[in-house]
């Protein structure tokens, strides 16, 4: 079920990464300059913010296998409409817009319906690995894609790497569609020591016979532990874009790399996602078994974001473009190392709630994405690509103590 996730996750990455690495030939193609690229970047990431919540709601309700089935049709569907939009006529930004806003907002559904996944199928002990590899699938799809995107586009055009995306999105969520099921009972595969050491580590009652009441989105925006783990999980979002939207496109443009050398490079940052997110889980699982949640979520997580912190202001003062390349994505793995925490936090926190929990906690991710998207070429423009980066040092100090404030040992109540 892990892998599963992990497969889901890794192809849908590689769609969105797809649109950083093709952007340089919209830009050309409908005559757009970098704002106008960020607007496109931020539809997107606007819509996938939007239906973040609502996504977890409809993974609580109707089972997260459901769900992300339709999550994968829909992006399918939504990224080769990416590849068929016209150019050379008045309103076409307008309808490029539309339709990632709407590829947005079917891709939205998958973290959340997958936390939602984590919390009847994965101990409590386990949540921070699950997740880390689960997590690692963005890394492996965002890494593969400049590589992967650049030949396609060398050899068939951009519009062509939006359907090749797409299939391999379908074919995912068609595997998913027979081989996932909500709850480990339900799963042939999945015998009774499986199954009993799966109850014993669940400290909820997602997996009772007895449906748990659902917990309402007043109680959920009320608790001062989502709260500021939603803050910190934003500034999160703001670092973490700035590689998803325009990280190959600074290297290409801002450091002067070639095409061949910047898909290369842009890789780096993402390799380190890959393997700091099971690497984070990993340490996180063992030092909230040996210390308690308190220092395997909270001041782990803490220490990682302060040290991204450091990475990305360092990393501006570094003159040599590959060099750069390499601090910044020591960078990005720092980030990666609390993803799983957040996770695992908010499973915790939302238990039979989760997907909603972790959907509320998403979208102030997602929302300071879209942020990101436009707000970096904006600074960029006007004050210099270093401020663009040391804004996202701050973030990650500010997210760091973010995690002081939060309680993982505390359950939501319904």
């Amino acid at each position: 079920m892990v892998f599963w996730m992990f497969i889901l996750s890794a192809s849908m990455y590689l769609d969105r990464v797809n649109i950083s690495v093709s952007g340089q030939f919209l830009q050309r193609e409908f005559n757009l300059n970098n704002t106008e690229l960020g607007w496109v970047f931020s539809a997107f990431v606007l819509g996938y913010a939007l239906f973040q919540a609502p996504g977890g709601r409809l993974a609580d309700r109707f089972g997260p296998r459901k769900v992300l089935a339709f999550g994968a049709f829909w992006w399918a569907v939504f990224t080769t409409m990416t590849s068929f939009v016209p150019s050379g006529f008045v309103g076409m930004l307008a309808i490029l817009l539309t339709v990632r806003l709407l590829l947005g907002l079917g891709e939205a559904v998958v973290f959340p319906a997958c936390n939602r996944m984590v919390a009847s199928w994965i101990p409590t002990q386990e949540r921070g690995l699950a997740n880390g590899i689960i997590f690692g699938g963005v890394g492996i799809g965002a890494g593969t894609a400049p590589p992967l995107i650049t030949w396609v586009i060398l050899n068939w055009g951009w519009r062509w790497s939006f359907r090749i995306t797409a299939l391999i999105g379908l074919a995912a969520g068609i595997a998913w569609v027979f081989l996932a099921r909500n709850k480990p009972e339900a799963h042939p595969w999945v015998g009774p020591e499986e199954a009993a050491h799966i109850r014993a580590g669940l400290p909820d009652p997602a997996a009772s016979a007895v449906k748990p009441k659902m917990l309402s989105w007043a109680q959920i925006v009320r608790s001062r532990d989502v709260r500021f783990l939603t803050l910190s999980y934003a500034t999160y979002g703001y670092v973490a874009y700035i590689f998803f939207s325009w990280f190959f496109i600074y290297l290409s443009k801002v450091r002067g790399l070639d095409l061949k050398s910047s898909a290369y490079y842009g890789m780096l940052p993402f390799i380190a996602m890959a393997v700091a997110s099971p690497l984070g889980g990993w340490i996180a699982d063992g030092l909230t078994k040996a210390y308690g949640k308190r220092v395997g979520r909270c001041i782990f997580s803490c220490g990682a974001l302060a040290l991204a912190g450091i990475f990305v202001a360092v990393a501006t003062q570094v003159t040599d473009a590959r060099l750069a390349s390499f601090v910044l994505a020591g960078g990005a793995g720092a980030v990666y190392l609390s993803q799983s925490a957040f996770w695992a936090v908010s499973a915790d926190l939302g238990g039979a709630s989760a997907g909603s929990v972790s959907g509320f906690m998403n979208m102030g991710n997602q929302l300071s994405g879209a942020l990101t998207a436009s707000l970096t070429p904006f600074l960029a423009a006007h004050f210099g690509w270093t401020t663009s980066f040391m804004v996202a040092a701050v973030l990650c100090v500010v997210g760091a103590l973010s995690w002081l404030a939060v309680d993982p040992n505390h359950k939501l109540e319904a």
